[in-house]
């Protein structure tokens, strides 16, 4: 061989799967579609098959299931991919539960060769193959008698020049086992479990032959328009190395759009900065987060929120209403309460993509906790590293808000122990003066820059957040209580409560 062959790869029409197997499906591959009943199998088959099929590349497509294809089709329909022009046009369905009962495996395989020679296809599927293994495991001489059978298979399905797809409800012991599996060019398996209340779809490309695939497994949903798929986020090293390259030697400020605010981080918010702002109930981080977003705006620099606790009704009656209307700011509805980190990530770049925004706000790493299915919940801090370190590779300045239990007795910064996490942290926190509940915001950290570290009182207005003098005085914890050392007589701090949330 002097010329390397070069392989056109198959658009799927499936969103998100093609980012899995490298670029699609390579042209004339011999692929298995594996999975427990319920999990996909057949949809994602009729998925590909309608948008790949056309009438200069047909479809056949076999049934060996005991039900007939019409009552197949008839639930097939009812995705929006389904094209009913396509039917007997280019796409034939043909049941072989008949061929199949009879229990001759030859007769099958020569039933198959004739309907492609009669049609010509460019796509040929079977659904489902297991059926063929299961009659041939119990004939005499079954094994020996199924491996001619998928070689000549095999063997036929290359002449003929057709992309093949065999659809099994495998399990993974079986499909490692299987002898189908040895001479696939492609797997991809499907899963379904149930985590507590909640149903996780999650798909895996175990092999794809002459193609670089995305490892592990990635989550998936059906809905109407049929399956989607969400690539696991993984981190691209070289990215996150650059981008911390950047931070650390050009420090490009933004605007917090909070007069006062922007001195005590040194000058703003370090461009690529992921923000993490922490404060008890009602300390006004959303409103912080909503100037940090207006002055994205006033600066052309768009954003967008994802909000886990407040659907978007309520988020509207704040400023963001205007914002939002006039399509400066995009809103991301996460009311779910089984999503993903990767379904979330997903819809989040789209809308940075779609809107060219530079600014974003998750608000809050609370409510993000509760809205992932139990599954990911567990791994919630290795899901937000993945996150963050994606969408600050991106060059996004991300403002992230969490909310604590008000203690006492220790000095906390995230319930996830992921402050480390964040670049930058301002922690919000009440005190108690004079009879009356004050707001305090201090900056904790910015990291590779100098910072104050004083502790200011804070109101909110009408008018947005307002920053004020300097709390004097020194407010100690001692035996689990809040005490104070020493204080400034015309400013008297009572007492300090929960320090941080």
């Amino acid at each position: 061989m002097n010329k390397k062959v070069s392989i056109r790869l198959l658009k799927t029409g499936v969103p998100g799967l093609d980012n899995l197997l490298g670029g699609g499906l390579p042209e004339f591959s011999f692929n298995l579609i594996a999975g427990s009943p319920g999990s996909g199998k057949t949809t994602l088959a009729h998925q590909i098959m309608f948008s790949l099929a056309s009438p200069t590349n047909h479809a056949l497509f076999f049934t060996v299931l005991g039900e007939p294809a019409l009552k197949m089709l008839r639930y097939q329909q009812q995705f929006s991919f389904f094209d009913i022009n396509k039917v007997n046009k280019s796409i034939r369905f043909v049941n072989l539960s008949v061929d199949l009962l009879e229990g001759n495996l030859e007769r099958v395989l020569s039933r198959i060769a004739e309907e492609v020679k009669d049609y010509a296809p460019g796509l040929v599927f079977v659904d489902s193959f297991r059926s063929v293994v299961k009659l041939a495991r119990q004939k005499e001489r079954g094994e020996s008698e199924l491996q001619r059978f998928i070689q000549q298979l095999v063997m036929k399905m290359t002449n003929w020049q057709a992309t093949t797809f065999l659809v099994g409800e495998y399990l993974t012991s079986e499909s490692e086992s299987n002898p189908v599996s040895t001479v696939a060019d492609g797997i991809l398996r499907l899963s379904q479990n149930l985590h507590r209340n909640s149903v996780v779809r999650k798909i895996q490309v175990v092999k794809m032959r002459g193609q670089s695939q995305s490892p592990g497994l990635h989550t998936f949903r059906i809905s109407n328009e049929g399956i989607q798929v969400f690539p696991r986020a993984i981190i691209n090293r070289d990215a996150t190395i650059g981008a911390a390259m950047n931070i650390s030697t050009g420090q490009e400020r933004i605007s917090m759009g909070i007069p006062g605010l922007d001195e005590m981080l040194g000058g703003g918010l370090p461009v690529g900065y992921s923000l993490l702002v922490v404060g008890p109930s009602g300390s006004g981080k959303t409103i912080l987060a909503t100037e940090f977003l207006a002055e994205g705006v006033r600066l052309g620099e768009p954003g967008v929120i994802a909000a886990f606790e407040k659907s978007p009704s309520q988020l509207l009656n704040t400023k963001l209403y205007a914002l939002v209307k006039a399509g400066q700011v995009g809103v991301i509805n996460t009311r779910s309460l089984d999503m993903s980190l990767d379904e979330t990530l997903h819809d989040l770049i789209e809308m940075i993509d779609r809107t060219q925004a530079k600014r974003v706000v998750i608000d809050s790493l609370s409510g993000f906790e509760l809205s992932l299915a139990p599954e990911f919940s567990e791994d919630f801090r290795g899901s937000l590293y993945r996150m963050v370190a994606e969408l600050t590779g991106m060059g996004m300045t991300i403002f992230m808000t969490t909310e604590l239990e008000d203690r006492y007795t220790d000095l906390r910064f995230s319930p996830f122990g992921s402050a480390f996490l964040a670049d930058a942290i301002i922690m919000q926190r009440y005190i108690e003066i004079e009879g009356q509940f004050k707001r305090v915001l201090s900056v904790v950290k910015v990291r590779g820059s100098g910072h104050s570290k004083d502790i200011r009182l804070f109101d909110i207005t009408d008018e947005g957040i307002i920053i004020g003098e300097i709390l004097t005085g020194y407010v100690g914890i001692m035996s689990g209580r809040p005490t104070v050392a020493d204080f400034n007589q015309n400013n008297p701090v009572i007492g300090i409560g929960g320090g941080n949330e």
